[in-house]
């Protein structure tokens, strides 16, 4: 079966007259013909019903032409893509992110990448971590900014760490904590927890397990959201209290207020995560990019102050093995 076939088949289907869609195609009426009982031999079954004047689409064939349009139409896209790319350097390209964890880096790297490759167009997909590794394995992502998960959910990947986050509490404006520097982790037990979704961002509860693995008591979660937005939403109405990392003062405002938590906990890693079979060069140039501004001043203040609090500074991370998370006293 050739793209040709297809086409052929529309052809005729549309017009629902084997003459007038040869006069469309400019091939002979007898060739047509021939064309589509290939095709039908080749599928096993009939896709038009004949009549000595008209044809009309069998069931099987109804499904066909919805199926072969839709392929047609992504040759045609796929065409119009590459062409950009090796005439003008443009094209698209289809980036993952976390809202909140990325909010220090995702403008500028933006900026930046627009100003080098202005023809290509960036297009943006808020997603859970879930989402986004499945966009990257069915290639609807080119690249993808997250919070770095478990070792498990990112083989097959190449994943780079990127920034540091520092963890936070944040409550209503009117909560007790509100109004206190630090709240201690066990005071967290008889307030109910509103959480992400353990389903979508598996690595939020896994961040939830070993911050509590050692407590004798254990928070309990309420509420889990599918996105940050709701999450927002359902502590500034005071049905509990969430962990988030600091990075949420930005997108919250004066609907939430944060407050340190006692110890401070792990930093979450913010990291780039992209397919085995490696890179485009625009998505390379992008994360050049977001190395860049992860290496800025405005994403690195939070993080230094962190480190600076503490004595501690953020342990490298091994490309091969994402199970030492944690930071490291100074040597």
């Amino acid at each position: 079966m050739e793209l040709r076939h297809l086409r052929y088949f529309v052809a005729v289907a549309e017009e629902e007259n084997v003459s007038r869609a040869a006069l469309k195609l400019h091939v002979s009426q007898p060739a047509l013909s021939r064309q589509i009982r290939d095709l039908e031999e080749e599928l096993g079954f009939l896709l038009l019903k004949r009549s000595a004047k008209s044809v009309h689409l069998t069931e099987a064939g109804r499904t066909f032409l919805a199926e072969s349009r839709a392929v047609l139409q992504r040759v045609e896209e796929a065409v119009k893509t590459t062409r950009a790319i090796a005439t003008e350097g443009g094209g698209e390209l289809h980036v993952g992110y976390a809202m909140t964890p990325t909010v220090h880096i995702l403008p500028q790297t933006l900026r930046a990448f627009q100003a080098g490759r202005p023809k290509i167009r960036v297009k943006l997909h808020d997603m859970s971590t879930e989402e986004m590794l499945a966009g990257l394995r069915k290639g609807k992502l080119h690249i993808a900014l997250l919070v770095c998960p478990s070792p498990a959910l990112v083989r097959g990947f190449h994943f780079e760490e990127l920034l540091r986050l520092g963890m936070c509490l944040a409550v209503a404006p009117k909560h007790p904590f509100a109004s206190r520097r630090s709240v201690k982790l066990a005071e967290l037990a008889a307030y109910p927890l509103v959480a992400l979704s353990g389903s979508e961002f598996p690595d939020y509860h896994e961040m939830l397990a070993v911050l509590f693995a050692t407590g004798k008591t254990k928070p309990h979660i309420a509420e889990e959201h599918e996105s940050i937005t709701s999450l927002m939403a359902s502590v500034e109405a005071g049905n509990g209290v969430a962990l988030v990392p600091e990075s949420m003062a930005c997108v919250a405002g004066p609907r939430l207020k944060l407050t340190q938590l006692s110890p401070a906990p792990q930093p979450l890693i913010v990291a780039a995560v992209w397919p085995e079979r490696g890179l485009s060069d625009a998505a390379e140039q992008f994360l050049d990019c977001a190395r860049n501004a992860a290496n800025s001043e405005p994403a690195t203040s939070a993080s230094a102050k962190v480190a600076e609090s503490t004595g501690l500074e953020p342990a490298k991370i091994e490309n091969d093995s994402l199970a030492n998370l944690l930071w490291k006293p100074h040597e």
